[in-house]
């Protein structure tokens, strides 16, 4: 039988009880109908699942007993970061899912030389909203009990200029690039990953990305879209260096 599991932004202790949030109480009562008694797990981001069952299931409200708490062991031994050039549309939310299945530990959303996508004040907040939504849901899906984290869209240079020197291989992107995967080290303080929105990176980008030790990455000969390449990336470096 299928684990339900649920996200919520709240404290939890074994012998406490919960009220979910309306939208996952409607999902328990409307979509998967499950009754008062049935069996379900909450987690909130801190690294464990609590397993408990439902008390009640109304109209207007889901409340769970919480019966126990333990420790999920299946985030990966290799920190990966993915910058990403922000998509349009319903691409972002397929990276962005796709990545947390894939266990990076972070997200960067950028705006970069060539993006499309333009995003002011309210409407980069609303986007956010959505994505940690979109992380939540992956992470229920998939079994992680971290969340990773994704910050608001920042532009190129601005991002750079925040990281930090903590020996985490610096990588971008590009088919003119002349690293391979298989070529790299074992990147024990983990990776950084730059991608390109759809236009790719521009020359300023790349001459920025460089500046700040960043090395160029090629997939193969074949070029890959932008909802492709990181998470092909990723796939590869968790093969190579990670727990794939």
């Amino acid at each position: 039988m299928r684990t339900i599991r649920i996200h919520v932004e709240q404290p939890l202790a074994p012998g406490s009880a919960v009220t979910l949030p309306a939208q996952a109480a409607e999902h328990v009562a409307r979509v998967l109908r499950l009754a008062a008694g049935e069996p379900v797990v909450l987690f909130n981001g801190d690294g464990h699942d609590y397993a408990g069952r439902l008390a009640e299931v109304g109209k207007r409200q889901v409340t769970v007993a919480v019966e126990s708490r333990a420790p999920v062991t299946c985030e990966s031994p290799l920190p990966l970061v993915l910058a990403q050039g922000v998509a349009r549309g319903e691409k972002m939310d397929l990276i962005v899912q796709k990545a947390t299945e894939l266990g990076v530990s972070a997200i960067v959303p950028l705006i970069t030389e060539r993006s499309e996508v333009k995003l002011d004040g309210e409407r980069a907040a609303k986007r956010l909203a959505h994505w940690q939504a979109v992380i939540a849901s992956a992470c229920e899906q998939c079994g992680r009990a971290v969340l990773p984290r994704i910050v608001a869209p920042l532009p190129l240079t601005a991002w750079l200029s925040t990281l930090p020197d903590d020996g985490a291989l610096r990588l971008a992107l590009l088919p003119e690039g002349d690293g391979r995967g298989r070529d790299l080290a074992p990147p024990a303080a983990g990776a950084i990953l730059v991608v390109g929105p759809e236009g790719g990176l521009g020359e300023r980008d790349v001459a920025s990305l460089t500046a700040h030790g960043f090395r160029g990455l090629q997939l193969g000969p074949r070029i890959l879209r932008t909802e492709t390449a990181g998470l092909a990336a990723l796939a590869a470096l968790q093969a190579l260096h990670g727990d794939l």
